[in-house]
């Protein structure tokens, strides 16, 4: 562990804290008689009291999400100080946790290049993880949220690199009727109204068979505004598109069909069905069935060239993003072993269209795709029609767009075992199956390109590609790319039990990961080879040192734990882990880059490897009303996986480089306090110090070594507050928050580096319990802060992604 964690200044604060709360605490301990709700987790893949488990963990309750209003991955992001995200709308977050953090792909390409995330999402036994594109939970009916900060590789595997999320779902009840219903309304200013719906059923078919049913629809207003542009060709902005020649003249693009105020509405759609049987005493049959739909217009982002919460937009933004999925568990006992199968399907379509005309700005052959030629000899030696020839260059319609589909299939199978029933050992141990494909089918639309002789853009005819037809006029470069990823593994953990206080655990995880990718990407043919298709572009199972046989990956990761009880609600644990995400391939790897001075891209890029050391403390106080946990740790890592687009010096196609090292130092901490048995203050932070150590990049030009990494501020915390008055046989619950973040930094690319300044937000809410009935008002973000969350030139135009502006809303609830 790093000397620098523990430096006089960070163990003063942490002792203050510790201390102030003790005798704060102490003196109310007269009367205080409520305790703290004991929380019970499966983050070491059994279920144990939270306070038990010596794993860094965050849980967000049911009662937790209901009363702060978090709905959605944005939402809880705000009360998980070592988690960051990447947003730029609804299913399209990439989540960091701890400082690991690079600024993510554009969105449009992180089917065909992305790298896997080194932040694991599961939802419950399934990881459901994907680049560039974490599926978005909506929380309705959701019995926790479990956030285990570190590598946890061993037990979740591939991507749990920095940390893993786990969505719960409530499962059927035996035995007892429950049904509930909810109606919600919300006014957003600058934007439009909100408004939901919410149910569940947990009906007893017999007493050994119960169903549950959720089900919800959610319409969340816009509060961006697309409003009036124009938009022309700018020698100024670009000078490598080659159109400032003397004379030329620059078709001028508006977007007046489009405008729109708080033209970003999204929706939420979905439902939950599980059946549970309990075969007998010791054996239980779980199905499970999940869908959900996302559906949104717009952007998420601002211009802050156009105004506060406004953008000018020349192509329709859409997105439908659609998943299915269906799992079997089998839990048991065999004597003394527990037993768990789990078998899970996942089917995922996304459909997106995005305004692409900012490349206008950065492209460099623009002119290509965009303007006419002065050549006359074009028309003979190219065979060109004569109306393509104009006495100066003409550049016509700039506007540009992507139309986008990506599927996602994914299987998975586990098996595992638990034994705990020996005085001096335990263990969990099992076995991985994985089968991952996705695909995706990403179309460039330039409006220009048919009016200039370009012929309709076919697929390479060799390569093996999703959708084998002509692409409609106007498509001038399209990705048709398959990715494949086979994990299997095996895991296990064992706990020896030194003393009665005094454990040691040692785990391992052995995997082998196989990785391919095929098809093709296409670029368009216009006069220079006659407004021909001749399959120009590059075929993935035969370009740049591709071939169609898989990648393998195989290692073993390793991780120790220590862990004392020096009294019976007090812990202090001390850990070595590893983690690991796969590497991939480089869609123009192998290729020679367009600047001799810049070397060449490879056709692969390794996994990033990480090594954590950590110290953990948790501990409850005076009878259960004080719980106070803390941990801090030092992270290296290494062979960071960094994507970059630069057509001028290496190629037309993003690629990924194993591009830097860094370290990262860390504390954390959370607590609960029960101040008296009508008042609880909750608080949690994070303190981050992050530093580039060493720069591997060739062909990506990065800041400096000792610079922070991105999206990472150095200090996040929030304090809330909630307050219980009894009315009679009703109860009125008062509840503040306060959330705030230090100023942090957008990106590593030195070019790309922008400030993202500190913010804080309030959020404020009154429930009113009437037995069946529950009332909530709330107001979210009480200061109307624009809070700039990720800032981003993913369009190849500045965009500042901000949090949704003050928000009144009114909830109602009946539980039958």
């Amino acid at each position: 562990m790093t000397a620098k964690l523990f430096q006089p200044k960070y163990i003063a604060h942490c002792l203050t804290l510790v201390f102030s709360a003790y005798h704060a605490a102490a003196f109310s301990q007269a009367s205080s008689e409520a305790e703290i709700e004991v929380i019970e987790v499966t983050s070491s893949k059994r279920v144990k009291n939270m306070q038990k488990v010596p794993v860094a963990i965050q849980a967000l309750s049911s009662q937790t999400l209901a009363e702060q209003n978090l709905s959605n991955l944005d939402s809880l992001n705000l009360y998980l100080p070592n988690v960051n995200i990447a947003s730029r709308g609804p299913g399209q977050a990439d989540i960091f946790m701890r400082g690991m953090a690079i600024q993510p792909i554009a969105v449009m390409l992180s089917g065909a290049q992305g790298t896997m995330p080194n932040v694991a999402v599961y939802l419950d036994e399934q990881p459901v993880t994907a680049p560039g594109r974490n599926i978005d939970v909506y929380t309705h009916d959701l019995e926790r949220v479990e956030v285990l900060a570190g590598p946890q590789g061993t037990l979740f595997g591939a991507s749990s690199q920095a940390g893993t999320i786990r969505y719960i779902t409530n499962k059927p009840t035996r035995g007892t009727f429950e049904a509930s219903t909810s109606l919600g309304f919300a006014n957003t200013k600058h934007g439009e109204t909100s408004h939901s719906a919410q149910g569940m059923l947990n009906l007893p078919i017999t007493d050994d068979l119960s169903l549950r049913l959720s089900a919800y629809t959610v319409l969340q207003g816009g509060y961006i505004d697309n409003r009036f542009g124009e938009f022309t060709l700018d020698p100024t902005i670009n000078p490598n598109s080659i159109v400032n020649i003397e004379g030329a003249s620059y078709q001028m693009a508006d977007n007046l069909s489009l405008v729109e105020d708080d033209f970003n509405q999204n929706r939420y759609q979905g439902f939950r069905l599980s059946g549970q049987y309990w075969i007998d005493d010791d054996w239980q049959l779980l199905l499970q069935h999940n869908a959900q739909q996302i559906e949104a217009d717009g952007v998420f982002d601002m211009d802050p060239e156009v105004g506060d919460l406004a953008v000018s937009r020349f192509f329709p933004d859409t997105l439908e993003d659609e998943f299915k999925q269906s799992a079997l568990t089998l839990s048991g006992r065999i004597q003394q072993l527990e037993v768990l199968y789990s078998g899970s399907v996942l089917k995922r379509e996304v459909n997106q269209q995005i305004d692409y005309t900012g490349y206008n700005n950065t492209g460099a052959y623009i002119a290509y795709y965009t303007c006419t030629y002065t050549n006359p000899n074009y028309i003979a030696n190219y065979n060109i029609p004569a109306s393509l020839i104009t006495e100066q260059r003409e550049c016509k319609d700039p506007t540009k767009g992507f139309v986008g589909q990506q599927s996602h299939d994914k299987t998975t199978h586990e098996l595992r075992f638990v034994y705990d029933a020996h005085r001096f050992v335990d263990s969990v141990f099992g076995i991985y199956l994985d089968d991952f494909l996705l695909e995706t089918q990403d179309d460039y639309v330039y409006l220009a390109a048919p009016e200039l002789g370009f012929a309709p853009n076919a697929p390479i005819s060799t390569a093996n590609n999703i959708n084998p037809n002509t692409r409609a006029p106007g498509v001038t470069f399209f990705n048709d790319v398959t990715r494949s990823e086979k994990q299997q593994a095996v895991f296990a953990e064992l706990s020896f039990h030194l003393t009665e206080q005094l454990s040691a655990t040692f785990g391992a995880r052995k995997y082998k990961i196989e990785t391919g990718i095929s098809g093709s990407s296409n670029f368009a043919d216009g006069i220079f080879q006659g407004s021909v298709n001749t399959d120009r572009g590059r075929d993935y199972d035969v370009s740049g040192g591709h071939s169609d046989k898989p990648w393998i990956q195989k290692d073993t990761i390793y991780k120790f734990n220590l862990s004392y009880n020096w009294q019976l609600d007090k812990l202090i644990y001390a850990t070595y882990s590893e983690g690991f995400r796969p590497g991939g391939f480089n869609r123009g790897g192998g290729i020679e880059s367009n600047n001799p001075e810049f070397p060449t891209v490879s056709t692969t890029y390794n996994t990033d490897d990480v090594k954590n050391y950590e110290l953990g403390f948790k501990s409850t106080w005076l009878d259960n009303r004080l719980r106070f946990n803390a941990n801090a740790y030092h992270i290296e890592w290494q062979n960071m996986q960094v994507s970059r687009f630069d057509p001028q010096n290496v190629s037309i196609l993003t690629f990924i480089e194993n591009a830097a090292d860094a370290e990262i130092n860390g504390l954390e901490a959370d607590a609960v306090w029960q101040v008296t048995p009508d008042w609880r203050l909750f608080s949690a932070f994070s303190y981050i110090k992050s530093e580039l150590t060493q720069l591997k990049a060739e062909a990506i030009e990065l800041v400096s070594v000792g610079s922070a990494l991105p999206l990472t501020p150095k200090f996040q915390g929030n304090l809330r507050s909630q307050y219980s008055w009894q009315l009679g046989e009703y109860w009125l619950d008062w509840h503040f928050a306060w959330v705030y973040s230090a100023s942090s930094w957008s990106s590593i690319v030195a070019e790309q580096r922008e400030k993202q300044d500190s913010y804080q937000i309030m959020n404020t809410s009154i429930n009113l319990d009437l037995n069946n009935w529950q009332l909530q008002i709330y107001l979210d973000n009480l200061a109307d802060e624009r809070a700039k969350l990720f800032i981003n030139d993913q369009d190849d135009i500045k965009r500042v992604t901000v949090n949704r502006p003050r928000t009144l809303g009114i909830k109602l609830k009946y539980r039958y």
